[in-house]
């Protein structure tokens, strides 16, 4: 059964706000519905959340491809009583025709910037913003949180443990795919490895343990079952006097049979002093090649800090904090309209708001990353669909005009791409393993005073000064007391 196959078994048509459909109940009942509009979305700063990795494209293209309104969907909201006949007529026919642009999946972006446009006629564009806010900002959140841990692992292999402590089986299933795509190795969540084809990792429980008679027996019955890939967990009863001497034990059991031992985990205790005395130990018996595989409540500041003392840990196991995303458990992603198009003529709209950064930017825009001589990332430019740029490039900051970067030797990269266009899926989806590749390549274009746990140096998002006039125009036209 692929993936795919369970996304057409399940409608998420309805998986909406009530109030879209009130608004788009009034839309056709006061004709505007096939006004053109266009919507970004995008996601604010909070937290840690200076970058984010985008991830959760391709079911946001199931879900646009499966769009339909059941019989026992009109059903049910006609006995809401709230909306026209006419309009759930309309709804019984209804598809998506319009225009999608978005990044690529594995892609680096920042707050304010548009991840994803929508220009589709307004009702269309109204309906699909619950879904996408939820399918797109979940995956982008975790694929963000794994790339933070697995950058503090510097090179070592991070595997996600998180499905028994997700948030539902959803959660559980598409953040074991975000975290791959966020640089993680592997996952324990069997059912996401069907779907999604990724290596599947696990070794026994304490419970493997305690329902044998002595710790030696049940790692001497784990080896018979599995005597290529026998990894012990040695911390049930005492890491250092009872589980690593027996483990060595049944190393050399193995090894005198011509089998080769994978290595041990430890889930709990001072996973730093553990790992240095348990990797002594192994060299000294000749398990030189042994792994230590640490898991128990860690995260990307565990990690480092364990790091920085030392700890000879191969590979670490990352669950609840990974999977809930929990020092920020939310995106903080927003859909806002951009522009409409009444009677042929483009209106650009924006949210005005006492706090500036909550004021949208508006049009129908583009985004390009600019590249310094060296290849790396120098800063985001966001500029008017329909706008030419011009060489050389003068980064202005919004409000301090004095605050301004001219670029003269620097390439550019477009970050959003086609994938609908007039309701028809143009772009073709990339396997996972090209989508973690992408988010590998595109982090290293970026120094390392932007990616660090704490205090990151903030990444240059600027707009065009073409944007910046558009936007102090209408503000200029709106002037209210805020």
């Amino acid at each position: 059964m692929t993936h795919s196959t369970i996304t057409n078994q399940r409608n998420l048509t309805m998986m909406t706000d009530l109030y879209q459909l009130s608004m788009m109940n009034g839309y056709f009942l006061n004709g505007t519905h096939k006004n053109i509009a266009t919507f970004d979305m995008f996601f604010r700063a909070k937290g840690q959340l200076n970058y984010a990795v985008f991830a959760g494209l391709e079911q946001a293209i199931d879900y646009i491809k499966n769009i339909k309104f059941t019989t026992d969907d009109i059903n049910y909201l006609s006995s809401l009583s709230m909306f026209d006949k006419k309009f759930l007529d309309y709804l019984a026919a209804f598809k998506f025709t319009g225009d999608i642009y978005s990044c690529e999946e594995g892609e680096i972006v920042f707050p304010y910037e548009p991840i994803l446009i929508v220009q589709a006629p307004l009702i269309e564009a109204q309906l699909i913003e619950t879904a996408l806010l939820n399918i797109i900002s979940h995956q982008t959140l975790i694929a963000t949180k794994a790339s933070k841990v697995v950058s503090a692992a510097f090179g070592k292999s991070v595997v996600e443990f998180g499905l028994r402590r997700a948030q539902g089986p959803d959660a559980a299933v598409y953040g074991s795919r975000a975290a791959i795509i966020g640089g993680c190795s592997g996952t324990s969540n069997v059912l996401a490895g069907q779907l999604f084809n990724l290596d599947i990792k696990g070794t026994h429980a304490h419970s493997w343990v305690l329902s044998h008679d002595t710790e030696l027996l049940s790692f001497q019955n784990f080896a018979n079952s599995y005597p290529d890939s026998c990894l012990l967990l040695i911390d049930t009863y005492d890491t250092l006097k009872s589980g690593l001497p027996n483990a060595i034990k049944v190393f050399n059991e193995l090894k005198s049979k011509g089998h080769k031992p994978i290595g041990v985990r430890l889930d709990s205790g001072d996973l730093a002093y553990l790992s240095k005395k348990c990797r002594q130990v192994l060299d000294e018996h000749g398990f030189n090649d042994a792994i230590i595989f640490a898991s128990g409540d860690i995260d990307e500041k565990v990690i480092s800090s364990l790091e920085a003392q030392g700890a000879k840990i191969d590979v670490y196991g990352v669950g609840t904090k990974l999977i809930t995303s929990q020092d920020t458990p939310s995106l903080g992603g927003v859909y806002k309209l951009a522009s409409i198009n009444i009677n042929g003529i483009e209106q650009p709209k924006l949210k005005i708001s006492n706090s500036i950064d909550r004021i949208t930017n508006p049009g129908f825009k583009k985004v390009y990353r600019l590249y310094d001589k060296d290849g790396m990332a120098k800063a985001d430019y966001i500029a008017l669909y329909d706008e030419e740029i011009i060489d050389p490039i003068t980064l202005k900051h919004e409000t301090d005009s004095w605050r301004k970067l001219t670029l003269h030797d620097y390439s550019k990269r477009e970050l959003l791409l086609a994938v609908f266009k007039n309701g028809k899926q143009v772009y073709v989806l990339k396997n996972i393993d090209y989508y973690a590749q992408k988010a590998k390549f595109e982090l290293n274009k970026f120094w390392e005073e932007y990616k660090r746990i704490d205090t990151p140096q903030i990444y240059k998002v600027n707009l065009s000064e073409k944007l910046i006039d558009l936007k102090k125009s209408i503000l200029g036209r709106n002037r209210y007391e805020i």
